[in-house]
């Protein structure tokens, strides 16, 4: 017979949001059982955000050494060694993974528990030989690679975010299929360790991004000699003598393009197989698990957040969902998770970043906007370091009011910033108009950016009546 726990707290998925919550319950005194049948920190840690970015890290390395000549430094040439490379991969998630190991969660007081989870009614969970009736679940399950229904692709070998950190070798010639933030990230990073890197996509690159933003850096990866292939029909994929090929077609008939790997990066799809959700009393649709804005499913006593309550699908939202289930599950307070001031970045370079409406989107939601530009090259520390592509773009409502942002350029993960916080706390554009920021930076491209909102009130008519009045006292 099963053992039976009753905590206060299930929680199924040790990723982002499913740490949050153990950590932050049993931080409350609260009794929590964590389970997880794959690696302890989720697709964040082992095959998503942290060993693309070190992967990064050392793709932009790479490129600096190739660029130094533009600074007078000779160089010579680059050599990169590809298994040092990912051996650096592997030592960053080593050195990260101790804080989402099942050690680290015991010694907080979670029963962490490494098995497949499944419902077998509305309360009740079994995992392996245990069965778990918890006040409140939580279903954390996060997202996998969503596999496009392209004709032969399953007849073909193909990586995916959850296989290609595992590459002994660098590919001498990557198909990325995909155009969304990982495989514009993924392959410029592997252009810049000496593949030939060749991206298609059905639809437009980074389609959920303000076109005149994406265009710099889509003019940075085409300098840098990756082919796109943007809003062509893929007809199929096949095998071919030395890998395989992608049949394409842009208008004028199907083509094809070789490679000797192939990379599926055509976005994510929540994991919810055989969780039992119909025992559960679970709704959900192939884009997530049907939840109310506090979070909760059909079920009342069952909760989600992150990749699995339908994204979006970032590390940091689902780190914020789980906080808001934690208010939610333990404690009856009422929370509202809302997508519009959540800030995103996609880390190619130059990078971008946005948060809250885009110009559509503002446009269809206020009467007036503001739209407010300043270019990277009008900035002196980005002269200076030779980094002058990009800029940002900022809207504003009738009042004035931050309602969105957008850019493109150096550290624009970094800039953002400022931008989350102003359309967070809804800050007069006028707010960072007014700040005395340091000199040179970057940062300062979001203060001229005010400015030009302060100077066109500037020119109000009334500005000039009250100007030609104070001219005429003593």
């Amino acid at each position: 017979m099963s053992d039976i726990l009753t905590p206060d707290l299930c929680v199924i998925g040790a990723g982002s949001a499913g740490l949050t919550i153990a950590s932050s319950a049993a931080g409350l005194g609260a009794s929590v059982v964590l389970i997880e049948k794959g690696e302890m920190g989720g697709d964040c840690l082992n095959v998503g955000c942290v060993p693309s970015k070190a992967l990064i890290a050392a793709a932009k390395r790479a490129h600096a050494v190739r660029s130094a000549g533009a600074f007078g430094v000779r160089a010579g040439e680059t050599a990169v060694d590809f298994a040092a490379v990912m051996a650096h991969v592997r030592g960053v998630v080593a050195a990260i993974a101790p804080t989402d190991s099942e050690a680290r969660y015991t010694a907080l007081g979670v029963r962490v528990v490494r098995d497949a989870a499944r419902f077998v009614d509305r309360r009740t969970v079994e995992a392996g030989a245990l069965r778990i009736r918890a006040r409140r679940t939580v279903i954390a399950t996060g997202s996998r690679p969503a596999i496009p229904p392209v004709p032969g692709l399953a007849a073909v070998p193909y990586l995916t975010n959850e296989t290609v950190f595992g590459l002994a070798a660098l590919p001498e010639r990557l198909l990325v299929l995909g155009a969304g933030p990982i495989g514009l990230e993924l392959g410029q990073a592997f252009r810049r360790l000496g593949s030939e890197v060749t991206i298609v996509d059905a639809g437009p690159p980074l389609a959920r991004e303000d076109p005149e933003i994406v265009a710099h850096t889509l003019g940075a990866l085409k300098r840098e000699g990756v082919a796109l292939h943007a809003r062509v029909t893929v007809v199929a994929a096949k095998r071919v003598a030395d890998g395989v090929a992608l049949v394409i077609d842009e208008g004028a008939g199907p083509r094809e393009i070789a490679g000797t790997h192939l990379l599926i990066a055509a976005g994510r799809t929540p994991a919810l197989a055989d969780l039992g959700l119909e025992a559960a009393g679970v709704r959900h649709t192939p884009a997530g698990l049907t939840v109310s804005r506090s979070l909760r499913t059909s079920n009342r006593r069952v909760y989600a957040a992150g990749d699995a309550a339908g994204g979006p699908n970032f590390t940091h939202v689902a780190g914020h969902q789980g906080g808001l289930v934690v208010r939610a599950a333990l404690f009856g307070l009422p929370t509202a998770f809302d997508a519009t001031p959540i800030p995103r970045v996609t880390f190619t370079d130059p990078e971008i970043a946005s948060v809250g409406l885009d110009e559509d989107a503002a446009r269809a939601a206020h009467k007036t906007i503001g739209v407010w530009r300043w270019p990277f090259h009008e900035n002196d520390r980005a002269r200076a370091e030779g980094r002058v592509a990009g800029h940002l773009k900022v809207i504003t409502d009738g009042r004035g009011r931050v309602v969105g942002a957008s850019l493109a350029g150096e550290q624009a993960g970094e800039l953002i910033h400022l931008w989350a916080a102003a359309v967070q706390k809804k800050w007069a554009l006028t707010e960072i108009a007014s700040l005395t920021l340091p000199y040179p930076t970057l940062g300062e491209i979001s203060r001229r950016a005010a400015i030009l909102h302060v100077a066109d009130r500037l020119t109000n008519p009334w500005v000039g009546r009250i100007i030609r009045f104070v001219r005429k006292l003593p």
